[in-house]
Order: structure tokens, then C-alpha cells, then sequence
């Protein structure tokens, strides 16, 4: 499980944008609308950071840390969803 906070206005914020995203499979493959998705994140962490720094030198002192944080979320919320995924394999292949 990820250390961020699993409320209801996590998990609609979450649907909201998966259900964006499968919006986009009419138009492109899903390997694109992923990346997309996936660069999406990137770019709005990468404000959020900025965002809760008071100036470039706290940026630049955080920034390591701020990319550590964020790969490790990302690691436990994709593993957890694959293995979600993986303990439901057999009843969405047959």
C-alpha cells in the first residue's frame, strides 16, 4: 500500500482520470494514451514540487529527494495494481 491517504475523493479523482484516459483508446493505442498519462504525472508533480518550494535553492536541495519520494509511490501503486491484476487474471481470460 502507498503512503498516500485512500479516501473517497482519492479514488474519485483516480476514476476520473482512468476514465479520461479510456476516452482516449478510441483515437490511440493504449501503449500512447499510457505515456501520455504517464508524462502528464510527471509534469504535474514536477509543479506540485516547485510549488511547495519558497525559492531555487530549496528546489534544487529538495529535488533528489522529491524524485525518490515520488519513483517509490509510483513502484508500490504499480506492483499493487499488477498484483490486483494478476489475482483476477483466470476470470477475465477464458
Amino acid at each position: 500500500m502507498s503512503d498516500i491517504p485512500r479516501d473517497k475523493q482519492f479514488w474519485d479523482l483516480a476514476d476520473s482520470f482512468i476514465q479520461l484516459a479510456n476516452t482516449h483508446l478510441n483515437e490511440a493505442k493504449p501503449s500512447k494514451v499510457s505515456a501520455s498519462a504517464l508524462f502528464a504525472a510527471a509534469r504535474f508533480n514536477a509543479f506540485v514540487i516547485t510549488a511547495a518550494t519558497e525559492n531555487k535553492e530549496q528546489l534544487i536541495a529538495e529535488k533528489e529527494a522529491a524524485i525518490a519520494y515520488f519513483l517509490d509511490q509510483y513502484e508500490k501503486m504499480l506492483r499493487e495494481n499488477l498484483d490486483e491484476h494478476l489475482a483476477r487474471y483466470d476470470q477475465h481470460s477464458s
